[in-house]
């Protein structure tokens, strides 16, 4: 068991813990959630010894590993798998050592040790890790100086898992992986056999990976269980009685200073004022929970563009002589909401280059809107920012004329306050440079906005603001994301790159998922036979009519709300007009009726449309 008590912490002054105590069981899987800049990592450290306590204990079962992921692995010539193999350092050491000894007892001990450890299946057992964080049979056997930064990453993660630690520590360890890995990671830790504590903000992880959740907030702990939905339901009605009670024992307060304020100068009623003054005094003061800080992101709102914005006709993109996507023949229209699927390394970067014009096609036909204006926001641009200027710098660069005052506005709208536009990017949270990101890849007010992997520096609360700004975005939304929850709440559409081509997606992607963790997907799994579905012609005639129908609800919403005026004026009802009244009253009466039928007509062309979707 992994106890925190009463432990206390100050990190440049300022105190990250206060008397925060919490007890994990062995074998819990547990999600660590607070607000950005609590101390969640700083716990981590602590925990792993990097940092000492000012005050309480920290303590685990004698002999426990702890484990997590400090950094990349190192670029040098060991192969992936061998590099894997090596973070298990006693069976590296006992093999080692196996090749050595001459001792018989030793030999027989270090071979009793090696079938302990089940050190003769280690080979398959890393393997299969690494296939899951998506290196295949051939990349695997490769060095590790033949991969990037980021593939490094899960190559340390890699590592970390086979060696199976006692308590595994992983901090936002879904940053670096794709959909596919994000997403075998989550059933690995549900069946990891030890202890897990991991910092995320990926919604769906915390709501399949792990059983409990361990809330940083107010510089104290607190163990909830179950998963994170479960968590902010009992923790929205906790905070709701909180209120109450606050709010109950003010009042109390209010009525009781009131008798003591009234009466403690008349002797006669000086012994009960004093009995209230105790009671003041004894009152133990109940906190009314702070609200969080509001999250935003204000997109600015592009002008229509007649459909399609971009089309594609046996259209081929890649690099150089090598083609990557061929046989394109896409459609996009600025209300398609897009989410692109499939492997790493398949082509979905080469597409969103294509469509934003970072490529150009290599063969077929490309047409776009000549007024097209396309935002595009991904990961490598967060580390572009210019580290040694503001916020408010940055949008100058874009916006040399406007006033000071509409550029703070701008940067208010995607959450940076005054505090943030004025102090230097290399000082800022990776969330703020991402929100400072989104707002330079938005502020032409795109038509079209590609966003690949938007949310790895955002905390849940932010992630929750980017589906409403994208909910309520009137261009078209091209994503790339690991985020499950995301995918789900913004996309009506689902890509799949696949083996060169690019095809609509038959299913859901609850089912996509499935596929996914299928270990042999490829080779067994028939997709379901997409079912007929109305021509693109005739889904945008629907469109048009449901737009047409809240046209129509809007007018006869405000002809009612007029009519309501006139019928509320007392004037009407004066002697000698009562003819007059009633012809207004069913005027009134006939747009009401009109009211009902253009509901029905609406909600008629609203499931129309919906099912033709589907």
């Amino acid at each position: 068991m992994l106890r925190i008590q009463d432990i206390s912490f100050a990190m440049e002054g300022r105190p990250l813990f206060e008397g925060a105590s919490a007890s994990i069981p062995t074998g819990h899987k547990v999600g660590l959630v607070g607000p950005n800049g609590a101390g969640k990592t700083t716990l981590f450290r602590i925990i792993k010894g990097e940092l000492a306590l000012e005050g309480g204990s920290i303590s685990l079962p004698d002999r426990a590993k702890i484990g997590g992921v400090a950094q990349e692995v190192p670029s040098s010539d060991t192969s992936l798998l061998e590099t894997v193999l090596q973070a298990d350092t006693e069976r590296s050491s006992l093999m080692a050592e196996a090749e050595t000894a001459t001792d018989p007892a030793r030999i027989a001990d270090i071979q009793t040790r090696l079938a302990d450890i089940d050190a003769w299946s280690a080979e398959g057992r890393a393997s299969a890790i690494l296939k899951g964080l998506g290196f295949d049979a051939p990349e695997q056997l490769m060095p590790c100086s033949a991969f990037s930064g980021g593939w490094r990453m899960r190559v340390a993660l890699a590592g970390v898992l086979f060696a199976q630690p006692d308590l595994l520590l992983l901090d936002e360890p879904t940053n670096y992986l794709d959909l596919e890995g994000a997403l075998w990671l989550e059933t690995y830790l549900a069946k990891y056999p030890h202890t897990v504590v991991i910092i995320s903000h990926d919604r769906g992880l915390l709501n399949r990976a792990v059983d409990h959740i361990l809330h940083l907030e107010g510089r104290k702990l607190t163990l909830w269980a179950g998963g994170y939905d479960q968590f902010a339901k009992a923790r929205a009605e906790q905070r709701a009685i909180q209120a109450a009670a606050a709010k109950k024992q003010d009042a109390r307060r209010a009525h009781l200073q009131s008798f003591v304020d009234r009466f403690k100068a008349k002797a006669s009623k000086a012994k009960q004022a004093q009995s209230r003054v105790k009671m003041l005094e004894k009152m133990e003061t109940i906190t009314a929970p702070e609200d969080a800080a509001k999250r935003v992101f204000s997109f600015p709102e592009p002008e229509e563009l007649s459909p399609p914005i971009i089309r594609v006709e046996n259209g081929a993109v890649g690099y150089g002589d090598t083609t990557v996507l061929k046989k394109l023949d896409l459609r996009i229209d600025q209300d398609d909401r897009i989410a692109l699927l499939g492997k790493n390394g398949q082509g979905k970067s080469t597409l969103s280059k294509l469509l934003s014009a970072r490529l150009e096609p290599m063969g077929g036909r490309m047409v776009q809107s000549s007024k097209l204006r396309i935002g595009y926001f991904a990961q490598h641009q967060v580390d572009e920012l210019f580290i040694d200027e503001t916020p408010l710098d940055h949008i100058k660069r874009l916006r040399p004329n406007e006033m000071q005052s509409k550029l703070r506005a701008r940067l208010a709208g995607f959450g940076l306050g005054a505090d943030q536009a004025d102090t230097v990017v290399g000082k800022l949270s990776g969330g703020q440079k991402a929100r400072l990101s989104l707002l330079l890849a938005t502020i032409d007010a795109p038509h079209l906005l590609i966003l690949d992997e938007p949310t790895n520096h955002l905390d849940i609360e932010s992630r929750e603001a980017l589906v409403e700004a994208l909910t309520a975005y009137s261009g078209a939304v091209v994503l790339v994301s690991h985020d499950m929850h995301l995918l789900s709440l913004v996309a009506d559409r689902l890509w799949l790159v696949k083996d060169g081509n690019v095809a609509p997606y038959p299913d859901d992607l609850e089912a996509y998922r499935k596929l996914l963790l299928q270990n042999d997907a490829p080779a067994k799994s028939k997709p379901k036979p997409a079912k007929p579905k109305a021509s693109r012609d005739q889904i945008l005639a629907m469109k048009a009519e449901v737009r047409k129908c809240e046209e129509r609800m809007t007018k006869i919403a405000d002809m009612a709300n007029k009519l309501a005026k006139k019928l509320a004026d007392p004037a009407l009802y004066e002697d000698g007009k009562a003819d007059e009244a009633a012809v207004w009253q069913k005027k009134y009466a006939e747009v009401m009726d009109a009211q009902d039928r253009a509901e029905a007509l609406w909600m008629a062309a609203s499931e129309k449309l919906e099912k033709a979707q589907k």
